[in-house]
Formats: C-alpha cells, structure tokens, sequence
C-alpha cells in the first residue's frame, strides 16, 4: 500500500482551500444564490504599486422566478486572502 501512495503522490496532508464561497441575496425576489470562486483558476492578476493583488468578478443568477443578476466583484492579496468585496443587485449573506 505504501508503495501505491509514493508512486502516485497520495499525502496524507489536507489540501488547501481552494473555492472561496459567495451568497448573496437578490434585491429584487430576496432568493438567496450561491457560488464559488476556484482560487486557482478564476483570479485575475492585478498590479497596484508595489503589491501584486487578484480581481475576480462573478455574475450569479437564481433558479426561480426571479431572473436578475447579481454581479459580484472581489479583490484578494497575494496569499489569497479577501481584502476587498462589491455586490450590484443583491447583498452579501455572511
């Protein structure tokens, strides 16, 4: 069994989080949407200054009735970490 883990690189370490999970609240029907942001394919690099920071922009849509967007932007620094969240047509659930 040892053997089968080293030759195809099993850990047993936790991996590290890679999804960053949004819900918000749609203005208009009070739905409340959820998705995700995977922190290793979704960021864009953004230079400020000095520091290297990451932009994503999501745009959710709920399941019922209601078809309204909800646009959502985030800023993240370069370990990854949120600094910054923008919500249009909706409000952030914590």
């Amino acid at each position: 069994m040892g053997f089968f883990k080293r030759l195809f690189g099993g850990s047993s370490t936790k991996p590290e989080k890679r999804y960053y999970v949004i819900q918000v609240k749609c203005k208009r029907c009070g739905e409340i949407i959820e998705g995700r942001l995977d922190l290793d394919n979704d960021l864009s690099l953004e230079y400020e200054d000095d520091n290297t920071t990451y932009f994503a922009r999501k745009v959710l849509m709920g399941g019922g009735h209601c078809f309204q967007q909800v646009e959502v932007a985030l800023k993240f620094n370069s370990s990854r970490e949120l600094m910054e969240k923008e919500v249009q047509g909706g409000m952030f659930i914590e």
